[in-house]
């Protein structure tokens, strides 16, 4: 059993809690992930480790309510206590030798961008994040980006708060302004295939965080195959993070558009889970 630390409410359906796993914290680096349950009959869920304390033995995790048992995850209050978190999962994303990057994240996928941002910083690298969302009230994490960022640049798709329009504006903008040694994207996966053909004319190395359906995160299912120059790859074993000049998206959103239709069954059948809770 874990317990719940700590909880809010960042955004429309969208939560971050901490959740005690000292081993974990231990261990984890920047792009791994953890297999959470919320209960003993529930489903397995991927998170990112969206940042640690090591000396507390503390995770924090940043999840939205999207299907039954992420509901169920956002329906735990604190002091509560999950079934089980098992991790960390995954290759860490590759960060070292860089001296300049862009970071781009759509979304939710900020929570997983936000931990390569910091981990960039940290090692004294100059980061410019650019934080795509919906509109206003779905921004989410813009101090803690703005806290390991020489530059941030948040963008909304209806213009009610920073720039209108999308993530690949402004990043074009910056690519004809200076030099980046990469450009890590997080976010829907239309969102990161259009940055990687933004980068593509400047030859800048790109990295997409690949978050597919997955079940045991240990390459054992194989759900979370994906094409990546030609070769069939799992998300989990072999990323979550690729080149993304490489990954055939239009492979992965067709894959991703079988699962839309449940997902939407989901919210709405489970939405009534959430009421009074925050």
């Amino acid at each position: 059993m874990v317990r719940i630390v700590k909880k809010e409410k960042l955004a429309p359906l969208v939560y971050r809690i901490e959740v005690e796993a000292p081993l974990v914290a231990r261990h984890a680096l920047a792009g791994q992930f953890v297999i959470v349950r919320a209960g003993e009959e529930g489903e397995r869920i991927p998170l990112t480790v969206a940042g640690c304390d090591r000396e507390k033995g503390l995770i924090s995790l940043i999840f939205q309510a999207v299907g039954g048992s992420t509901y169920a995850l956002a329906a735990k209050r604190e002091g509560e206590f999950l079934a089980d978190v098992a991790g960390p999962l995954g290759r860490p994303s590759a960060v070292e030798g860089i001296g300049r990057a862009a970071v781009v994240g759509g979304g939710v996928g900020c929570a997983i961008a936000l931990p390569v941002a910091a981990r960039l910083h940290e090692l004294g690298a100059r980061v410019v994040s650019v934080a795509g969302f919906r509109s206003r009230e779905y921004v989410l994490l813009e101090r803690e980006f703005g806290a390991v960022s020489d530059r941030l640049i948040v963008t909304t798709d209806d213009g009610s708060y920073g720039e209108k329009g999308n993530v690949c504006v402004p990043l074009a903008r910056l690519l004809r302004e200076e030099r980046f040694d990469a450009v890590f994207a997080v976010g829907p996966l239309v969102m990161m295939k259009f940055v990687a053909e933004t980068t593509r004319p400047f030859g800048i190395k790109t990295i997409a965080s690949m978050n597919p359906i997955m079940i045991d995160g240990t390459g054992m299912c194989g759900c979370c195959r994906l094409s990546v120059g030609g070769e069939t790859k799992f998300a989990c074993v072999d990323g979550p993070e690729f080149d993304a000049h490489l990954i055939d998206f239009d492979e992965a959103i067709a894959r991703s558009r079988t699962y839309a239709e449940f997902e939407r069954v989901a919210r709405e059948k489970n939405c009534n889970l959430l009421k009074g809770v925050e």
